[in-house]
């Protein structure tokens, strides 16, 4: 039988994967930090209509994260999937460049979110099912990388772009169209479709799938990443948070390119050390390093507190979002890996839209502060029920399935 092809210790499957994300994020970087500029500056529209645009988005892709998922599951295969979700975004393009108003700018968001929604959880569970158990960490980590350096890359095209070439914000919504396309191309060539058993046919529908088989402690967890995310709004809102505090419109791109150089710096170190010490430290930590952060964009007076608050930002995802995914991957039964993705990419896209329009409430009727001091509050919350998560794993049998001992 011939040997799988490795790349850096990594299988094919885990390596490309990388590589379709990050052409994907160049392309969406390219256009996602200007479009809550678009929109105040060139549209007019306030923070709470900006906040109701981008969590009607997210929202959009957490229903069809939940479907997507338990569908790859009962149908034993993702690859298809995958396609068709990068293919959807990449088709969104023109329809934001063409943008006249906020409601075509809506459509457009809600478009390239759906394609997110169709993509995620079968892409993780292929990434999941090419990936040894021991190097989970690792494998999410290198796929977080390479996502977030497509979002340097975006960011630093789309500065060169305004400042050298004095494009317009349309130009780049047209150019972001190009690193789509090599995204979906990927796709076709080289990832390979890993035969996953299908879901026997008791599992009706995503709900009863998923109570029926999943650990409560993975269920616990899954909602533990909601009530952080609650708190976790656009990331529109701290873009705007840049501006106000002096940050030049044509120095956005490069604020954001520095939050996801530094995400993209960390992600493989902190997966290797994942690994290595365990996963759940390094998560707890990331919880607690975000309420210091958010309190930090609260309190912040200077253009120079950004740079060190966005800097900071891009360590906290280093920490968290390919380990988290990892540390679920351990608490989940063979044959319901896609079904457990899309929840746990569900009920983050869920708290999308509550949290994007508290925070744009919080902004207009009160202050900027407000927006991200209750950020702040919901992820200590969040840090205090993942330590009990942690005792209980520590102090309940490793074998045991069923749930809280």
């Amino acid at each position: 039988m011939k040997q799988e092809r490795r790349f850096f210790g990594l299988s094919g499957n885990v390596f490309f994967a990388g590589l379709v994300s990050f052409c994907m994020d160049v392309s969406s970087e390219m256009i996602y930090p200007l479009v809550p500029l678009f929109l105040a500056s060139a549209l007019g529209v306030n923070k709470s209509m900006i906040g109701l645009i981008e969590g009607s988005a997210e929202s959009m892709a957490s229903l069809v994260k939940v479907f997507s998922g338990w569908y790859s599951d009962r149908l034993g295969k993702r690859k298809r999937l995958m396609l068709a979700g990068y293919s959807v975004s990449t088709l969104s393009r023109p329809l934001i460049a063409l943008a006249g108003g906020w409601h075509q700018v809506l459509v457009a968001r809600l478009v390239d979110r759906f394609g997110k929604g169709v993509r995620t959880a079968p892409r993780d569970a292929i990434i999941a099912d090419s990936a040894e158990p021991a190097w989970l960490g690792r494998a999410f980590s290198f796929h977080r990388s390479m996502d977030t350096m497509g979002a340097v890359v975006g960011p630093a095209i789309a500065f060169i772009a305004l400042q050298i070439y004095h494009s317009t914000y349309r130009h780049l919504f047209w150019l972001s169209i190009v690193p789509g396309i090599l995204a979906v191309l990927l796709i076709i060539f080289f990832i390979r479709e890993k035969q996953a058993p299908p879901v026997q046919a008791e599992a009706e529908t995503p709900q009863t799938s998923g109570s029926r088989k999943l650990d409560r402690r993975a269920w616990f967890f899954i909602v533990i990443v909601a009530i952080f995310a609650l708190g976790n709004s656009s990331d529109a809102f701290l873009i705007l948070r840049a501006g106000q505090l002096g940050v030049p419109a044509a120095m956005i791109p490069v604020v954001y390119l520095l939050f996801n150089l530094v995400y993209s710096i960390t992600a493989i170190p902190a997966g290797i050390a994942a690994d290595r010490y365990g996963r759940k430290r390094l998560i707890l930590a990331g919880f607690v390093l975000f309420a210091a952060l958010y309190a930090g964009f609260a309190v912040a007076g200077s253009a120079l507190a950004v740079w060190v608050l966005f800097a900071l930002y891009g360590v906290f995802m280093g920490l968290t979002e390919g380990i988290q995914k990892a540390f679920l991957a351990t608490l989940i039964p063979e044959g319901l890996k896609g079904t457990a993705f899309g929840l746990y990419a569900g009920a983050v896209g869920f708290a999308a839209l509550p949290s994007s329009l508290i925070a744009g409430m919080l902004w207009d009727s009160f202050s900027a502060a407000a927006t991200f001091w209750f950020g702040a509050a919901t992820a200590l919350l969040a840090a205090v029920l993942f330590a009990m998560l942690m005792l209980n794993m520590k102090y309940s049998p490793a074998n045991n399935r069923s749930g809280f001992a």
